[in-house]
């Protein structure tokens, strides 16, 4: 008679614990638009978040992405004025990610199809990746543990490796995943890539992938069958892999 074997996982009794009240932000005036994303990036220092403002005339908004930093004390008092607020899309932000290694470098991308990465010191944006790159929404940025790469996904159906201090694109996969709905992409480990996205007949998947031979995943699984879009988070230090949907 054989015996089932099953393999647990060492991040089995992984849980999240929330903050508590004091160490929370309250009456953020977080965009209304429906973009998939997290709306928000975090480093040691600062808190990048996108607000919600309007202006500029009926039909076109001026995104504001404004810039808290954290005492190194913790907070003491609420915060009331950014350290600084950047203007430069010509429609909504829908995503910021820090850089991994720079000092005070954010990345935003907006729905103008539009990659900007600022210098939160001057306020002033130090490269533009333009609508050339990406011809349709962009889905999601990731930068590579060292800074040197970001990881894009479209609506165009293709995710690309982008160079951004030469705003060349290195390597692109067409259709990663099959399905309709948006795909996500992240950097887990140099030169692999994980996507996030939906098969065929409507199955949530995740795959990974080599940068240097797109071709094929390395590894694809397939979840479950619910509508949400999965946003994927990578924590580097426990090279856990977080999966968040509706």
């Amino acid at each position: 008679m054989s015996r089932q074997v099953v393999r647990s996982s060492k991040f089995r009794h992984v849980f999240g614990q929330p903050a508590k009240a004091d160490q929370c932000y309250e009456d953020v005036r977080v965009s209304q638009t429906t973009w998939d994303s997290g709306f928000c990036a975090v480093n040691p220092k600062f808190v990048a978040l996108i607000c919600e403002a309007s202006g500029g005339g009926a039909f076109l908004v001026l995104p504001l992405g404004k810039v808290w930093e954290i005492p190194d004390g913790g907070l003491t008092l609420p915060l009331r004025e950014p350290v600084v607020t950047l203007e430069g899309h010509t429609k909504r932000v829908g995503i910021v990610a820090w850089h991994p290694t720079a000092q005070n470098i954010l990345l935003s991308a907006g729905c103008d199809n539009v990659i900007l990465v600022w210098d939160v010191g001057t306020g002033a944006a130090v490269l533009t990746l333009g609508p050339d790159v990406h011809p349709d929404t962009i889905y999601s940025v990731d930068w590579s543990r060292d800074g040197a790469l970001i990881c894009t996904s479209c609506r165009d159906k293709r995710v690309r490796i982008i160079e951004p201090r030469k705003g060349t694109v290195i390597a692109e996969k067409d259709r990663p995943h099959e399905g309709t709905r948006p795909v996500h992409a992240v950097f887990v480990s140099e030169g692999k890539i994980l996507t996030t996205g939906f098969s065929r007949m409507s199955e949530r998947q995740v795959a990974l992938w080599d940068t240097k031979h797109l071709e094929e995943p390395l590894s694809l699984q397939e979840l479950d069958t619910s509508s949400g879009v999965l946003l994927p988070f990578f924590d580097p230090d426990t090279n856990i892999v977080y999966l968040c949907g509706k």
